[in-house]
């Protein structure tokens, strides 16, 4: 069986540099990278990520601790996370709650610790106290991806900017009757962004003299179905309806655009509809919406953690990830 030993002859360098070369590391020119990349592949050498361990006294594996993996989100996240650690030689370790908090405590205490992983990448989601302190007696870095959490650092988009793009575009439009199809405490859990994002909304309409009619507000939870339902009542019972929406996801965008069609509400003749995500449908479906990209958000955490266990100094306030207002067919001018 061909060891790092006979990668490390091939090429005439050292097994360090082998190692190094092949997980991606600073401190390897070029050529000697494509060299050693070239041998192990002629060769049929796969890096262990026991052996590794074993030399640096670490698992070489790495934890996401996420709410569930269904939704698009999450899983786009976790394509990116994937990406980088399998370049390192890193393997992934999934936690998932199952969509409900209640499960929590077993699956950190029960499982995560006792898995002895060497990083911990958390989504959308808040650290108890004694989560911290657990993880801080195993000296494992952690970080957030998916939104701010109160005295967590994290990476993600400027949610507050996010939303103030979205609610400008349609008041640049001319509307000026805007209603908002919010989020919440998801799956059980308590992070930030719901808050932000309504918060923004609310900020931006106030900054430009807007009327904020409490009817218009509605609760989607994220969700197709909900908003769907949510937004269809709306419409309905409004003795005045909003000439646009902003909904504070994609999911819940493409639900209010169910209900304004099974309504035959026209869209962007009647009704405006904004969301933010740039979730995968949201081409096809001609969504106006708020870009971000999760895959990258979830390299750019994963390879920040890579960093600090190759011992870079912590990076404790990593830099705001991009986003960019994408106009598609859902949005138009106001109507007369």
């Amino acid at each position: 069986m061909t060891g790092i030993e006979d990668v490390a002859v091939a090429t005439g360098v050292s097994t360090a540099t082998v190692s190094r070369a092949l997980r991606g590391l600073a401190g390897v020119s070029a050529g000697t990278r494509a060299r050693v990349l070239s041998a192990a592949q002629e060769l049929g050498y796969v890096p262990s990520s026991a052996a590794s361990g074993l030399a640096s006294g670490r698992t070489m594996a790495m934890g996401v601790l996420l709410p569930l993996i269904e939704r698009w989100y999450f899983s786009a996240v976790l394509e990116g996370v994937d990406r980088q650690l399998r370049a390192a030689g890193y393997d992934l370790i999934v936690f998932s709650l199952g969509g409900t908090g209640v499960n929590r405590e077993r699956v950190f205490h029960r499982s995560i610790l006792r898995k002895r992983i060497d990083a911990l990448l958390v989504m959308c989601m808040e650290l108890t106290e004694d989560e911290h302190l657990a993880l801080s007696e195993l000296e494992s870095p952690t970080i957030v991806v998916g939104g701010s959490v109160q005295g967590v650092r994290h990476v993600g988009i400027d949610d507050g900017a996010a939303v103030r793009d979205a609610v400008e575009h349609l008041i640049s439009l001319g509307h000026t009757r805007i209603g908002h199809v919010r989020g919440g405490g998801a799956f059980g859990l308590y992070f930030e962004v719901p808050r932000i994002r309504e918060e923004s909304y609310l900020a931006t309409m106030a900054a430009h003299g807007l009327p904020l009619w409490d009817d218009w507000s509605v609760f989607g939870d994220f969700r197709f179905g909900e908003a769907k339902i949510a937004v269809k009542r709306m419409l309905s019972t409004v003795d005045e309806r909003p000439t646009a929406l902003f909904c504070s996801s994609d999911e819940m965008a493409f639900g209010a655009l169910m209900a304004a069609s099974e309504l035959g509400i026209s869209v962007p003749g009647e009704l405006s509809i904004v969301g933010i995500d740039d979730h995968e449908f949201a081409g096809p479906m001609g969504l106006t919406t708020v870009r971000q990209v999760p895959e990258e958000q979830g390299a750019f955490a994963a390879d920040l953690l890579l960093r600090e266990l190759e011992g870079a100094l912590p990076v404790l306030n990593p830099p705001t990830q991009p986003h960019e207002l994408i106009q598609r067919a859902s949005t138009g001018p106001a109507p007369r």
